[in-house]
């Protein structure tokens, strides 16, 4: 981006707050333009201003995080949504990912991987924690050999897309099925066009839709 992101951050307490904006004044890129205690609040600054990206935690006072996460981006579809917590439940995870986040980051993550996030977010791409979409696939595996969507895939593409769930490179992949790198990336290319995903993320959001809908 050329132009510097506006960053609303947003948490119930002040000292993580204050920290949170101590910690990322002075990047070239973006500032941090506001502030907010609550859900509520989240939502009537940005009626009246305008941001490139929310930055929240997940457990304030009032709206629960994962309403707030829903209309924010029912209301503002154009904020990017980074959400900051110490919650991995597998099943807050979940929702956060179909309400169409584009990130989720745990309260224990250091300073490069927060960067890293805003601004691999700010780029137009999704940065979910590694231990969270390590949650996430482990659910996935349990599904997708039984999943709606598999019925596009043909045989091969289905072993790919297993061994994509279980975190294989394709050079391992490629390894494991004897076939060569090249084939592998052309296998992806395929089941990323017919699952409509792009990255790990989206297909993983998609096999956890089609699970919801058998």
């Amino acid at each position: 981006m050329n132009a510097i992101a506006k960053i609303l951050i947003a948490d119930d307490h002040k000292l993580f707050l204050d920290g949170l904006n101590m910690l990322l004044r002075n990047q070239p890129n973006f500032i941090i333009e506001g502030m907010a205690y609550n859900g509520a609040e989240v939502l009537e600054s940005l009626k009246s201003n305008q941001y490139d990206m929310v930055i929240t935690d997940l457990n304030m006072p009032g709206m629960g995080g994962v309403e707030l996460v829903k209309s924010i981006k029912e209301q503002f579809p154009q904020v990017k949504l980074l959400v900051i917590t110490m919650n991995d439940d597998r099943e807050i995870v979940t929702e956060i990912l179909l309400a169409e986040a584009e990130g989720y980051l745990l309260k224990n993550s250091g300073k490069e991987q927060l960067l890293t996030a805003i601004n691999n977010i700010l780029g137009g791409k999704t940065h979910y924690e590694p231990e969270v979409i390590n949650l996430m696939l482990d659910r996935v595996r349990k599904t997708t050999q039984t999943n709606n969507f598999n019925a596009q895939l043909s045989t091969r593409e289905k072993e790919v897309l297993d061994l994509i769930m279980q975190e294989f490179t394709s050079k391992e992949i490629a390894e494991q099925l004897f076939i060569s790198k090249q084939t592998v990336d052309t296998h992806r290319i395929n089941i990323m066009q017919k699952t409509g995903a792009k990255t790990l993320v989206g297909l993983i959001k998609m096999v956890v839709r089609q699970e919801g809908n058998p």
